[in-house]
């Protein structure tokens, strides 16, 4: 076991065939910052506690599948890389996943990814993101005898205002979300500087390139109009607003082929354990290799959860053992299982 130039653990389970791999990986990061309270909180059959399952639960699946492999002597013509990676949530652009594909392309046939709990759902298609950060600065001064200095603060409000008037389509569904606004020293000062970070997310990435272009031009419209209030107080000579835009992440799309041997070992696993399951598009650590033509799909683990991505998150691990199957079973397929040499 090692760890690479990203941060990744990577464990490798030796293949009967040389230079031959399948990736089955699980982020071990959480959208949550330093110091949150992870203990976990039990209530019944339910577990509590931030990440418990994102991601958990896909976490802690990958030794579960190495032990099984190891107890019960199974062997694969594939080599397996166990991989709890980095950077798959928040602003880390996918950067564990993007540093594997880089390290290992050549040598990938499958690609893996475990990330929740849920059963009922098969990610063959990656949701294409993009991840923009806004910042709109200036000369700030005090609240009273600086009355009319352009603010910041105002000026994003204002350009805020306008985008949120956009219409997302539908068909192909897009979205967008302003997830975080910072800016400002005290409630009595005009601050130097503002900063919004903003999410767009489309099933077609050319309406992410259109629903940039609306925000960039609605936030320079709230500039000019926070100008001419203070052109109107006679201070705008003085005290100019700039803006910088800085793109803090990019997913792209993909999809795996249709008749693509990962999707049919997934859906023979389904078969026989009895489960149903739908093909849907997401972002996932499958969406690097993906975007690349590698096959990949992104599986949940087992079990179920609620509260993702909030400080009330829970994991149930009742039937958790079908999710178990479902993985290894899928994972044995598509590495090839040896016959017993016994």
């Amino acid at each position: 076991m090692h760890t690479d130039q990203a941060g990744n653990v990577i464990g490798e389970r030796a293949g009967s065939a040389r230079g031959e791999f399948v990736l089955i990986t699980a982020h071990l990061d959480t959208v949550f910052p330093v110091g949150t309270d992870v203990r976990v909180r039990r209530e019944g059959s339910k577990l509590w506690a931030p990440g418990i399952s994102d991601n958990g639960a896909g976490l802690a699946t990958l030794p579960a599948i190495a032990r099984i492999m190891r107890d019960t002597k199974l062997e694969t013509r594939s080599s397996i890389l166990f991989v709890a990676d980095v950077g798959e949530e928040g602003e880390g652009n996918l950067r564990g996943i993007r540093k594997l594909v880089e390290n290992y392309r050549k040598q990938l046939r499958y690609v893996i990814a475990l990330d929740g709990a849920s059963i009922d759902y098969v990610t063959t298609a990656a949701l294409a993101s993009r991840r923009v950060e806004i910042t709109i600065t200036g000369l700030g001064g005090h609240s009273w005898s600086d009355f009319g200095v352009p603010n910041p603060i105002d000026a994003l409000a204002r350009g805020i205002a306008l985008f949120l008037k956009t219409p997302a389509p539908d068909s192909p569904r897009t979205t967008f979300n302003i997830g975080s606004i910072e800016g400002g020293t005290s409630v009595n000062s005009i601050p130097a500087k503002a900063t919004i970070k903003v999410d767009l997310r489309s099933e077609a990435e050319p309406e992410i390139l259109k629903l940039e272009t609306v925000l960039s031009r609605a936030i320079q419209s709230g500039v000019d109009e926070e100008m001419q209030a203070a052109r109107e107080h006679g201070v705008a000579s003085r005290a100019a607003l700039s803006i910088d835009t800085k793109v803090l992440g990019v997913r792209p799309g993909g999809e795996l082929a249709e008749h693509s041997p990962l999707l049919a070992a997934v859906q023979k696993a389904d078969d026989y354990l009895g489960n149903r399951a739908r093909m849907e598009r997401s972002s996932t650590d499958a969406n690097i290799p993906l975007s690349l033509g590698l096959p990949a799909i992104a599986l949940g683990a087992g079990g179920s959860s609620g509260g993702a991505h909030s400080l009330q998150e829970w994991y149930d691990p009742t039937g958790r053992e079908i999710g178990m199957q479902r993985v290894l079973l899928t994972l044995l397929q598509v590495a090839g299982l040896n016959p017993p040499t016994d």
